[in-house]
């Protein structure tokens, strides 16, 4: 059996609808669904995302990030986005979400010993040849080499052999419940190592690292997604993030391919859309809550981004969510 085979007979087993469910292991959820979806606007959380059937296809600004079987994504950030997937009844998109947990991240960072930084590839003042060989032995091992721009918040990544391996543990755990309650943990810190490892592990140690412009937008974007209510000025942001008004505009706007002011609105749209599908808010309410102080103009927003106005998208998306589960 091919280990795509193998991958599709594993987790085939644990999934019984379409949409995000959880697992046995609170930190994954698996993956599914039988029609394509349009590109509509979405937001992951930080999270490595693993297609091993169908296809989806992300759009972040001006670009397009496809994630087929054989790759997955790296979203360090919970960046809103546009999302198209790719599925049919007969060959249905099946995968598995990973939550990044910060702690754990942190632990993996730390004992790979490159907590201190991203990697200069030039050692420290006062560090001895013999270290600094050392160093750059342990870097090659690990695949890591230093980064030549900012960190993507969000790429598609080619499945290695060991990481294909490590996806497959992760799913035998599973679907065994007590290697679930044990194991399943270890299971996925095995996965999130093996991401750390590979093309986007600059992306990942920058969560931790705490340093450059990269950690400060980081920074205001904890605080947007913390208060989609506060109305925060390009100026009072840039102060938070401790740079001056254009090098934070230039630095958000490379690393969210959006403006502040436009990451805000989509960020807020996209939180409302969550609120009406699951909770009995009507639209004025909604609009509130995520911080609009015009009804009128939210359900304009609304309309133009998803395409129906709040209650007719809300009807239609509850009227698919049932005939999925019939």
């Amino acid at each position: 059996m091919s280990l795509s085979s193998r991958l599709l007979a594993l987790i085939t087993p644990l999934i019984d609808r379409d949409g995000f469910t959880p697992s046995a292991v609170p930190s994954v959820s698996l993956m599914a669904g039988h029609h394509q979806v349009p590109r509509t606007p979405l937001m992951y959380e930080p999270s490595l995302v693993i297609v091993l059937q169908g296809r989806k296809v992300g759009y972040l600004g001006d670009r397009e990030i496809h994630y087929d079987p054989g790759q997955y994504l790296v979203q360090t950030l919970p960046l809103p986005f546009e999302c198209e997937t790719f599925a049919t009844p007969e060959a249905p998109l099946l995968g598995l979400s990973v939550r990044i947990d910060p702690a754990m991240l942190s632990e993996l960072v730390l004992e790979t010993g490159l907590e201190s930084g991203l990697g200069s590839g030039h050692g420290t003042e006062g560090e001895t040849a013999h270290e600094q060989e050392h160093e750059t032995e342990r870097e090659t091992a690990l695949d890591i080499s230093p980064p030549s721009q900012e960190p993507l918040p969000m790429a598609s990544v080619a499945m290695t052999a060991s990481m294909q391996e490590a996806v497959v543990r992760l799913l035998r755990a599973l679907n065994d419940p007590l290697d679930a309650r044990v194991m399943g943990e270890a299971r996925v810190r095995e996965v999130i190592f093996e991401a750390l490892k590979g093309e986007q592990g600059p992306a990942l140690r920058a969560l931790v690292h705490h340093q450059g412009h990269y950690s400060q937008i980081i920074k205001v974007l904890a605080q947007m997604h913390a208060d989609v209510t506060q109305d925060a000025s390009v100026e009072v942001l840039a102060r938070d993030a401790n740079m001056s008004v254009s090098s934070f505009h230039q630095h958000f706007k490379q690393i969210t391919r959006a403006t502040p002011l436009q990451y805000l609105k989509r960020l807020r749209l996209i939180k409302a859309r969550l609120l009406l599908s699951h909770d009995d808010l009507n639209v004025n309410q909604t609009a509130e809550a995520v911080g609009y102080r015009s009804t009128a103009q939210f359900s304009r927003d609304y309309k133009r981004t998803f395409g129906a106005p709040p209650l007719r998208d809300r009807r239609q998306t509850r009227s698919l969510t049932d005939a999925v589960a019939g």
